[in-house]
């Protein structure tokens, strides 16, 4: 896989069904080094790095959501042109959900084999009235908005010298997700699992329910304990509802 887009935090990559995760706004590939060593060897979890953080800070961050989908569908189109057959799954966190499922109606569009199963936590559903444009914009209200969520060490927030590095990809990021439109279309007949945390302030357990119009396949919701990042206290359980989810889509393949 591409080493600029993706990254690896397991010493081997799983002959396994392959799990793209994509990060959350403001988010790098490491937000999922807990995750990948928790899920089983089997697997090949791998993360997007989008440009602007890390490693990445040199490159220009997207802010929209279009282009960045296209990148991002563009480098997974190439891997599954290079490991024809391999089973693959995305999991998506809040800005990431929405990517991951854009990617994935994209990779349909284009006629491309589609993921064993999405995985979209920490947000609803997109809906016509595009709600996300009610997302801040200013700086002052993204800081205040990435602190009302919780999930960053807050004192990071009132460093100049690290807000200085931070705040590019922030700002892109919520610029990305302000301008988003949804254009509707037919649902997916990718299975969804969707994760929430029972008192996340950005997204209810019924809006999470939202996704279940996006496709005519299986459907299951995971209710955690916890706010926007309950996964950082519930890792074992996250690994364990993937786990189950692409255990039941390979029982289904083979029925």
């Amino acid at each position: 896989m591409n080493s600029t887009w993706f990254r690896r935090f397991t010493k081997t990559a799983g002959r396994g069904t392959r799990l793209v995760c994509f990060p959350h706004a403001g988010g790098s590939a490491t937000a999922y080094v807990d995750l990948a060593r928790t899920l089983p060897a089997d697997f090949d979890v791998v993360s997007v790095q989008y440009p602007g953080r890390q490693d990445r800070y040199g490159d220009a961050p997207f802010t929209a959501i279009a282009p960045l989908v296209e990148a991002v569908a563009d480098e997974l189109a190439h891997d599954l042109a290079a490991d024809p057959g391999r089973p693959y799954a995305l999991f998506g966190h809040s800005m990431g959900a929405l990517v991951a499922f854009e990617t994935a109606r994209l990779l349909d569009r284009r006629g491309l084999p589609s993921p064993q199963r999405l995985f979209l936590s920490g947000r609803g559903a997109p809906d016509p009235l595009n709600r996300a444009r009610g997302l801040p914009e200013e700086d002052a209200d993204v800081l205040a908005e990435v602190r009302k969520l919780g999930g960053t060490d807050q004192s990071m927030l009132d460093d100049p010298d690290i807000l200085e590095i931070v705040l590019p990809a922030l700002r892109a990021d919520y610029r990305a997700l302000a301008t988003y439109s949804w254009g509707g279309g037919e649902p997916l007949a990718t299975p969804l699992t969707v994760l929430v945390g029972d008192s996340d302030p950005m997204v209810t357990v019924s809006e999470a329910g939202t996704w279940r119009e996006q496709t005519s396949g299986d459907f299951a919701l995971k209710v955690f304990a916890g706010g926007h990042f309950y996964i950082g206290d519930h890792v074992g359980e996250v690994a364990a509802a993937i786990t189950e989810g692409l255990l039941a889509g390979a029982t289904a393949a083979a029925a």
